[in-house]
């Protein structure tokens, strides 16, 4: 995560400046916890992403719905994501942005969506883009999975064709996350 605004007095935050000066290339927004618990509105991260990319950086940027969302369907699935995206949309660059689809009722639950349930959505996420943006960025941005992938499900997940890699939580931190790594590497 970075601030909106470069080096000055926003205690507990980084600037971009700081994170290139320790040769950081990469900085994550946008996600549940950041939108939920320090209301991040799409405003401001479409201010952050302007900010990184206008710095030379790349990023990460994070989407996805909470659960009463998904229980309406597909349909209220991706109105939460439309608008998520819509103001960054003229920045999704494939070369300096990745999208990374969390669906936020299953961050940290154990409870993943099922391998249709991503691809359909990564899907949809991709047809708007095509739509919205251009069928070159749809076709090369990677948009990454990240709800509780684990050893368990990542060979499943990594078999859909438009689930381009994983946003890895928790998993990365035990040893089975070179299992993870391996099941993305020998699909894709």
């Amino acid at each position: 995560n970075c601030n909106f605004k470069g080096c000055g007095a926003y205690t507990g935050e980084m600037s971009v400046e700081q994170m290139k000066d320790l040769k950081i290339e990469w900085c994550l927004i946008g996600h549940s916890e950041r939108r939920e618990y320090f209301s991040e509105s799409d405003e401001l991260l479409a201010t952050k992403l302007k900010y990184i990319l206008d710095a030379g950086m790349k990023c990460v940027f994070c989407i996805g719905e909470k659960l009463p969302e998904r229980e309406k369907g597909l349909e209220a699935t991706m109105a939460v994501c439309i608008t998520q995206l819509e103001q960054v949309k003229g920045m999704l660059d494939p070369e300096k942005v990745v999208i990374a689809y969390e669906p936020v009722w299953a961050i940290g639950t154990g409870v993943t969506a099922t391998a249709e349930q991503a691809q359909e959505t990564h899907a949809e996420i991709r047809k708007w883009i095509a739509a919205n943006v251009s069928e070159e960025c749809a076709a090369g941005i990677r948009i990454q999975y990240g709800g509780s992938a684990n050893a368990a499900n990542a060979a499943e997940l990594s078999a859909q064709p438009d689930v381009d890699g994983f946003l890895v939580g928790g998993a990365s931190l035990k040893p089975e996350f070179a299992e993870i790594v391996a099941a993305i590497s020998k699909a894709k």
